[in-house]
């Protein structure tokens, strides 16, 4: 995963160089999270978080551009049927309805379509780098999740002069399943936010 992170910020960098003469803007931004791990073994509803970052635009054209991301993103769930399908690994202190909570660096990099002035088409890759997962969700602080994740995203802003309003869907593709084969782990996430360009 340190790899595919160099490898990103090696793309952002060389992109935004190659454009500046063009459309690029900077941003911040921040919002919520609907987050949920697929699998028998979480709950099958999603769960609030957040996430926070910085963003860069940067347009090719007056429909096309990239939108290039660094954002802390957390996700959240809780346990189901994990005792059933791990009984010998499961912490017996943690409660069934405790929330697990995984913090990723996700780095979306999308392709913009601007539809018109005020609305932007989003679509694309994210890397995710798992940076901090619940140590007391197994026994001995075992890892439970495997470090990285790897989703498709699709979504709309609304673009307001200096303000950014979003939202978007993020299906991951990867198993994050660390600790056994007996039940696939991905994924989903609905995040909706608002951002502030300079």
């Amino acid at each position: 995963m340190k790899r595919i992170f160099l490898v990103a910020a090696t793309f952002i960098l060389f992109t935004a160089g190659a454009f500046a003469q063009g459309g690029f803007r900077l941003g911040v931004k921040a919002g919520t999270n609907l987050t949920k791990i697929t699998g028998q073994s979480f709950n099958n509803g999603f769960d609030l978080s957040y996430h926070v970052g910085a963003f860069a635009e940067i347009d090719f054209n007056k429909k096309w551009g990239i939108q290039p991301e660094v954002l802390w993103s957390q996700t959240t769930t809780k346990r189901t049927n994990f005792d059933n399908l791990y009984p010998t690994i499961v912490n017996s202190a943690t409660s069934k309805d405790e929330k697990i909570k995984l913090d990723y660096m996700a780095i979306p990099i999308l392709l913009r379509y601007n539809v018109g002035k005020m609305l932007t088409l989003n679509a694309g890759p994210q890397f995710g780098i798992l940076i901090n997962q619940d140590k007391n969700f197994v026994q001995n602080g075992q890892a439970a999740f495997k470090d990285g994740d790897f989703s498709l995203v699709g979504g709309a802003q609304l673009n307001f002069n200096f303000l950014r309003i979003y939202g978007r869907y993020n299906i991951g593709l990867k198993n994050l399943n660390d600790v056994g084969n007996q039940d696939k782990w991905t994924n989903q996430q609905i995040q909706m936010g608002i951002g502030l360009r300079f």
